[in-house]
């Protein structure tokens, strides 16, 4: 006899949630951040490229709803977000290669621009991988 799946979050998932929580946060606020410091480094990188003005003000808030919309299905155990989950962890690593390829020399250090990839490589391929074996949680 099959048993009903576990239908709670456990601590990775309630992590993965927050991260992404804490993320759309982030993107959301990228036009207040840009306003109040126009020449620093606080666009929104769509694409490898550090947006500025209007494109950051659609894009940052844009990616901030789509974070937001990932967190809400981590939390709440959605399986439409493993989909989600796939296809943000692959633009991460694409967004990585095209912005060191286009970033300026000497705008962010490599050691920097090295751990910072590997966090987020790592949180949104681990949070799909993590997403996609714990499918069955989902509903």
């Amino acid at each position: 006899m099959q048993g009903k799946p576990e239908t709670r979050r456990d601590g990775w998932l309630t992590a993965l949630a927050v991260a992404m929580g804490l993320m759309a946060l982030s993107n959301l606020s990228k036009p207040f951040a840009q306003s109040l410091s126009p020449d620093s480094n606080s666009g929104f990188v769509f694409f490898g490229t550090r947006l500025h003005g209007a494109a950051n003000a659609i894009a940052g808030p844009m990616f901030g709803v789509l974070l937001a919309v990932y967190s809400y299905g981590v939390w709440t155990l959605r399986r439409w977000v493993v989909p989600l989950a796939a296809a943000y962890a692959a633009y991460v690593i694409v967004n990585l290669i095209l912005f060191t390829r286009h970033a300026p020399v000497g705008e962010t250090p490599p050691l920097f621009m090295l751990a910072y990839a590997a966090v987020a490589i790592g949180v949104s391929s681990g949070g799909a991988w993590y997403l996609v074996r714990q499918r069955q949680r989902l509903s």
